[in-house]
């Protein structure tokens, strides 16, 4: 009877999927060039990517050539609320080192260059 409820206990640990990351779901980034975008955080393999679901300016939802791009890019867990990865920057083009701070309904994300010493930083809110 031991044997068969550790066996059960184990294939429910491994059924139980990564995805369960707080960080997953979908956020609002803070207006960049006076656009503002949805981002779905979710699985890449092993990691957690973020990809622009819907895009607004001032009149509302626009069709962006930046949808379905991934914004968020291998952003690994620490464990802590932090993450560590790459961003990218859709009004340059630029891919920066990424780090996120989780807490609760608010992600604070920042883009690092030298090393991560020079960061410039945004404050996502939780869509759902």
């Amino acid at each position: 009877m031991k044997h068969i409820v550790l066996s059960a206990l184990a294939m429910f640990a491994l059924a139980v999927p990564a995805s369960a990351d707080p960080i997953l779901g979908t956020w609002k980034t803070q207006p960049d060039d006076g656009s503002y975008a949805h981002i779905q955080m979710a699985p890449c393999g092993a990691n957690l990517c973020g990809k622009i679901a819907q895009t607004f300016n001032s009149d509302g939802e626009f069709n962006s050539p930046n949808i379905g791009k991934t914004l968020v890019i291998d952003m690994v867990s620490n464990g802590d609320g932090t993450y560590s990865g790459k961003v990218w920057r859709p009004s340059n083009d630029k891919i920066y080192i990424g780090k996120m701070n989780l807490d609760g309904d608010s992600l604070a994300l920042r883009g690092c260059v030298a090393g991560g010493l020079i960061c410039s930083k945004q404050t996502w809110s939780r869509v759902n």
